[in-house]
């Protein structure tokens, strides 16, 4: 059976905390503090991120921090 990879397709961060919305309909929300570059960010910088393989990822250019939803979920990457 082909490994499927969880996707998210809806992300929203705030100043404490990172939410994620995944295909299959699960939600996942992780402290913000757990992510040292995201926690210190400006509101700005947080919120310029991009999609990583479609969902598989997110990345934000201005603090170089890059997320897989794997890790998020406790997968190994």
């Amino acid at each position: 059976m082909p490994k499927v990879e969880p996707i998210a397709v809806e992300m929203t961060i705030d100043e404490t905390t990172l939410r994620l919305r995944l295909a299959d309909g699960r939600e996942l929300s992780v402290p913000v503090e757990f992510f040292p570059r995201l926690a210190m960010a400006t509101a700005a910088q947080r919120a310029n991120w991009r999609w990583i393989g479609g969902g598989v990822g997110i990345h934000w250019p201005d603090i170089d921090e890059d997320i897989s939803v794997p890790r998020l979920l406790g997968l190994p990457c």
